[in-house]
């Protein structure tokens, strides 16, 4: 029975591919909406592992397109349209993922596409504050594109031995080109690659950086299906002949409101990203992953704006404290009641039939399996945040931003 879960999604998909072809974005969001629906359900009861693995990397791809033509509609972008191109007119301006789905993806899906002169990019440096997400991209366009994916790092590369650390650098890149497509990614390549020419810089450090730059123009002039990919808090330290082996510098910027609106959503609290994805108001109140709240949607909105300046880790953080602090209720609780179920939760003294209790009396009675702590609320997120700060200064945007007006783009 469970196959119609899988037959009716596919037959969304097709309304939903067919509109999204059009350019009716308003037809085509709640279609695929319900197709994600239909294979999540399919895939509670699909036991073949090959057959899970088909229909879950379907479900990430139209989860993203979902997602694309969301943030189209958020921004009021046309509503229906007549032909193709209007479709094409309005996709969502280019961002730091698809400039990776470019370099990476498309070379190893459609490589019909790079023919004569037109060639993948071969080098991609990704920049900005800390905790915006930089090596978690990296990783995620990798697995996207089913890459052999090589993650070093600069104690991966260094040895006290003389002539071992080029050695390394060379046997890496000769790995991913024997593996292609494969993917290298040097995270924080400024403690591997700083300025040539400083006082501190030993010798090893000086031949690290020329065998690298000698790997790299070697990777950028072939035909191999290997990309460079660099993480980096702070692009203004790396050595420029390093910078320049960098086709695309993009720089992956503190969170918006709307990214942080929907991080409060789907961070930590909501493994599910479903839950709250085109829902509108109250349709969103049921459970953040299995962690209950009573949060509206104006409750998310409020949490974006007061965390301005905010990184995505900060976000991250924030969410985390707060997963803790029904719990802090709970132990300080002087109060329970009893639900329909048999649980006792926390609550006031005027709540219908309180009992004057502390949870290690219940305890003591036998009853800690039964203790339920309450729901996530808004005052919770304002109890973290009036202690929380951001991590990021302004003095470390503007350095970034000056980066991005001479050597970068934005992402």
């Amino acid at each position: 029975m469970y196959s119609n879960f899988k037959e009716q999604a596919i037959e969304y998909v097709k309304q939903a591919v067919q509109e999204d072809n059009a350019g009716n974005y308003s037809k085509a969001f709640p279609l695929y909406m319900n197709a994600l629906e239909y294979f999540k359900t399919h895939l509670k009861y699909e036991k073949n592992p090959k057959i899970r693995e088909a229909i879950t990397q379907k479900f990430t791809e139209y989860l993203r397109r979902a997602e694309e033509i969301r943030a189209v509609l958020d921004e009021g972008g046309p509503g229906p349209a007549s032909n193709g191109d209007a479709a094409v007119a309005t996709r969502p301006k280019k961002s730091a993922k698809q400039a990776l789905q470019e370099a990476v993806i498309l070379p190893v899906k459609f490589p019909q596409f790079f023919t004569g002169k037109r060639r993948p990019w071969r080098a991609f440096l990704l920049y900005g504050p800390p905790g915006t997400g930089k090596s978690y991209l990296a990783k995620a366009v990798a697995t996207e594109a089913d890459s052999t994916f090589f993650s070093v790092s600069s104690s991966d590369l260094v040895s006290k031995w003389m002539g071992e650390s080029e050695k390394l650098v060379s046997n890496l890149f000769q790995m991913a080109r024997d593996s292609a497509p494969s993917i290298i990614f040097i995270d924080e390549i400024d403690s591997l690659c700083g300025q040539r020419g400083e006082g501190n810089e030993s010798e090893a450090s000086r031949r690290i950086k020329t065998e690298l730059l000698v790997q790299m123009q070697g990777v950028g002039h072939s035909d191999q299906k290997v990309l460079v990919l660099a993480a980096t808090n702070t692009p203004c330290a790396l050595d420029q002949a390093i910078r320049r082996r960098f086709d695309k510098r993009i720089y992956i910027p503190l969170p918006d409101l709307k990214a942080r609106q929907h991080m409060f959503k789907v961070l930590d609290l909501i493994p599910d990203i479903l839950l709250c994805i085109g829902k509108k108001k109250e349709k969103c109140l049921v459970h953040l992953g299995d962690t209950p709240h009573n949060l509206t949607e104006s409750d998310f909105d409020s949490l974006a704006r007061r965390t301005e300046g905010f990184s995505g880790s900060d976000v991250s953080v924030c969410v985390k404290d707060v997963l803790f602090e029904p719990v802090r209720k709970t132990q300080d609780a002087m109060f329970f009641y009893q639900t329909p179920n048999d649980m006792w939760m926390p609550c006031g003294p005027k709540q219908p039939g309180v009992v004057q209790i502390t949870m290690q009396e219940l305890a003591a009675k036998g009853l800690a399996a039964q203790i339920l702590p309450p729901p996530i609320s808004r005052s919770d997120f304002d109890k973290v945040l009036a202690r929380q700060r951001p991590t990021v200064s302004k003095a470390d945007l503007e350095v970034h931003e000056r980066f991005t007006n001479e050597f970068g783009e934005e992402g």
